[in-house]
């Protein structure tokens, strides 16, 4: 009896322990200058662990661990060059290539590198999202003429052009329902949403919300449905609930945050890339990531 008691206690202590976290107060997770100025693309595989790109050079894939050590994990091949990166339910890893206009797929256990979708007609495929039944949707600016467009990859890699005519095509996600894409456009700082047909296809977008200065990159969901959004020139990640109200805006201890992602041991750690100090900062959120909660429920 007494040792139950004192297994309870401890448990008691570790979970007070985490409930005492400092919710929404950055930190550094990575050294400065641990990474280039390309950093941009977090994304965490079921144990924790961080990828993102450019950590040596252009073309690299690194890996953080859940203590923060930082190394290269695999080089693309060629001039091939990642941006964004998601995981599907069985742990692929799918890498949006800008200079290739290819989504890559790699292997997790083999590290094998495959083009798994390519179109020609892409500027260059820059964020993506997955949505619960694995389809893939990519953003893909212009950047010198401040316009983008919009793609739809299916399971089978086949490409489908869902949007022209926007602006710069940047941040995506989908909604945990999978009923809803998010994507924002940094130059003109609005964030549409696109009802999701049963075909995958996309219905007429509505204004979520518009900003009146800086610029936007990433965007990712947690459990419920809010977006965390960074704000690029501004040094800060918004939270909007899905009706568009600003919920919490996080300093993340840098000007220009890329892209952001949920990982840790229970979902509820933020992962930041910030260019300036070309590292990756973490702050704790009160509900865990949307990606994070997907592969508990493989």
């Amino acid at each position: 009896m007494r040792h139950s008691v004192v297994i309870a206690l401890a448990l008691c202590a570790v979970t007070s322990a985490a409930d005492k976290d400092e919710l929404f107060v950055s930190k550094p997770f990575t050294e400065k200058n641990s990474f280039t100025a390309g950093i941009e693309g977090p994304c965490c595989d079921k144990d924790g662990n961080l990828y993102l790109v450019a950590m040596k050079k252009a073309t690299d894939i690194a890996k953080v661990t859940p203590d923060g050590k930082a190394e290269v994990w695999v080089t693309l091949p060629g001039k091939s060059t990642g941006n964004g990166i998601v995981f599907d339910k069985a742990g692929t890893m799918f890498v949006a290539d800008y200079a290739g206009h290819n989504v890559l797929k790699i292997d997790m256990k083999t590290k094998k590198i495959e083009v798994f979708a390519h179109e020609p007609k892409m500027n260059q495929p820059n964020d993506l999202a997955i949505a619960p039944d694995g389809t893939l949707y990519a953003s893909d600016p212009n950047w010198d003429k401040s316009t983008g467009q919009l793609w739809k990859i299916d399971t089978t890699g086949k490409v489908t052009r869902l949007a022209t005519d926007m602006g710069t095509t940047n941040g995506i996600e989908v909604s945990p329902d999978g009923k809803t894409l998010y994507m924002n456009e940094s130059v003109q700082r609005n964030v549409w949403a696109f009802p999701i047909k049963a075909d995958g296809a996309l219905g007429e977008k509505k204004l979520l919300k518009k900003f009146e200065d800086h610029g936007f990159d990433g965007m990712r969901c947690d459990a419920d449905g809010n977006l965390y959004i960074t704000r690029y020139g501004k040094g800060t990640v918004v939270k909007l609930s899905p009706k568009g109200e600003v919920l919490k805006e996080i300093d993340v201890l840098g000007k220009q945050p890329s892209n952001i992602c949920f990982g840790g041991s229970d979902g509820r750690t933020a992962y930041v890339t910030e260019v300036e100090h070309k590292r990756v900062v973490s702050f704790r959120v009160d509900k865990p990531g949307l990606a994070w909660e997907r592969w508990q429920k493989k």
